[in-house]
């Protein structure tokens, strides 16, 4: 099956003539790649009135507190809320930029072609889209789909931090280049980001960012590199687990 979620993708797989159980595309596993440190700055959540710390939050008071959450202006334009969606205990977080119209008509992150694509990335890899925990940086959508602005995100960041602290996953793989600048605390660019292995606030998590399946949608060209991106995050939690 692996081989038509990879066309969908516009990828070729090669694959070697021996059996390697244990082996990603022919590429075995023999040290996981060394983590680049970043930058540890704590985001502080904007403090309203009506914005409260999610610490110590569970899953349902977290969802609730997102629901009722006004501490950005973004709350008077929204239809609805996006929490995230599938598995709360998946060894795999995928984490996005921010809802879009679809997204946030239906409650749901990674709707309409990014999610179709971005489902055949997850299938690619071996997995389902229900063993994934999906979610975005920022739970409410922009107008006109604009990037998020400063104060918007850091609204948003205690939420994102414990749903992180909920998961405990084994690897967070980021998609695109405004969620990446904000989970890792930096102004670089896409390019200087992707595929490289970083760690999430000293917690030990394992991030890996690689490009939006709508700027994939796009630029197909890129679809290669992206996908050798999910390869290498790939290698690091089937190494962890062997």
């Amino acid at each position: 099956m692996r081989d038509q979620y990879l066309q969908s993708m516009g990828i070729t797989r090669w694959v070697r003539r021996e059996s390697d159980p244990v082996a990603v595309d022919a590429v075995t596993i023999k040290t996981a790649p060394q983590v680049e440190k970043t930058n540890d700055v704590e985001l502080t959540v904007v403090q309203t009135p009506d914005s409260h710390m999610a610490d110590n939050l569970d899953w349902p008071e977290l969802e609730t507190q997102v629901a009722a959450c006004v501490a950005c202006d973004l709350h008077a334009t929204r239809t609805n809320t996006v929490f995230g969606s599938d598995n709360q205990k998946a060894d795999w977080m995928l984490i996005g930029e921010s809802p879009g119209t679809e997204e946030e008509q239906q409650g749901q992150p990674f709707m309409g072609q990014s999610g179709q694509l971005l489902t055949a990335m997850i299938e690619a890899m071996g997995l389902k889209r229900e063993q994934v925990y999906i979610t975005n940086t920022l739970k409410c959508r922009p107008p006109e789909n604009r990037d998020p602005d400063e104060n918007e995100m850091m609204a948003c960041e205690a939420f994102l931090r414990r749903q992180i602290e909920l998961v405990q996953p084994k690897m967070i793989l980021v998609l695109g280049r405004v969620a990446a600048q904000s989970i890792l605390n930096t102004d670089k660019r896409m390019k200087d980001l992707h595929g490289k292995v970083f760690e999430y606030k000293k917690t030990g998590i394992p991030v890996i960012a690689t490009y939006h399946p709508a700027y994939l949608l796009r630029t197909p060209t890129d679809k290669r590199i992206a996908w050798q991106d999910l390869k290498t995050a790939m290698r690091i939690v089937i190494g962890e687990s062997s």
